[in-house]
């Protein structure tokens, strides 16, 4: 008797099953096709992110090598190499164009475009996508190559942020703001901060030893 009721539950289950199919069989089929298709996308993206990464990594090292070869007098190669870069800023995935970026606004500067080198900066500095150390690395460079001109507030409002503790940027940034003072006259607020960073030893010993040494032409 066992055996009979196991057959026939099994006919009901089979006969249900075959309804439903009949039923959703189309939809069935297709959810199973929309899933292949979306892992072979998947695949696929991920197949021409690698490639694009592969490109941009050897255009930049070839961009960046280029720089690095360029003479200080050969103007013509320090340009090449700036308008390769600047390509890179504009055609390449994020990481690199915020390298690109960097060591541009770098080539800029040392041939005596300030004013260029300090737009680059800026864009890394405002660029959501970057990191965030990157982005007040880049505050930094923007601000110590504007320290003699720029304007004592705007310069200070940049810096002021990265003087925030933990930040990684906290010295260099407390450094710049000091010289500052001095720039500005203010020489005892100047001689307190570099006391304070001749002291700190979470401070990079190159700013401990800079402090030391501008302490002692302060008479302190």
């Amino acid at each position: 008797m066992v055996d009979i009721f196991d057959e026939v539950d099994e006919e009901l289950r089979a006969e249900q099953a075959e309804k439903v199919l009949k039923r959703y069989g189309g939809a069935i089929v297709a959810a199973a096709v929309l899933v292949v298709g979306l892992v072979a996308g998947w695949q696929g993206w991920q197949w021409w992110q690698a490639k694009q990464d592969a490109a941009a990594a050897t255009a930049y090292v070839a961009a960046a090598t280029a720089a690095d070869n360029a003479a200080p007098a050969d103007s013509a190669a320090r340009a090449n190499a700036i308008k390769a870069l600047d390509a890179l800023t504009a055609g390449t995935t994020e990481g690199y164009r915020t390298l690109a970026r960097l060591r541009e606004a770098a080539l800029k500067a040392d041939s005596g475009d300030i004013a260029g080198a300090a737009a680059l900066w800026d864009q890394v500095a405002g660029d959501g996508a970057a990191d965030p150390l990157i982005r007040d690395l880049a505050t930094l460079m923007w601000a110590q190559r504007q320290l003699d001109q720029g304007d004592p507030d705007r310069l200070a409002a940049r810096l002021s942020p990265l003087t925030a503790p933990g930040n990684a940027w906290r010295s260099l940034a407390l450094e710049q703001l000091a010289l500052l003072d001095l720039r500005q006259g203010r020489t005892d607020a100047a001689r307190d901060a570099f006391k304070k960073l001749s002291q700190d030893v979470a401070a990079p010993s190159g700013v401990r030893s800079r402090a030391s040494a501008l302490l002692s032409r302060l008479g302190a």
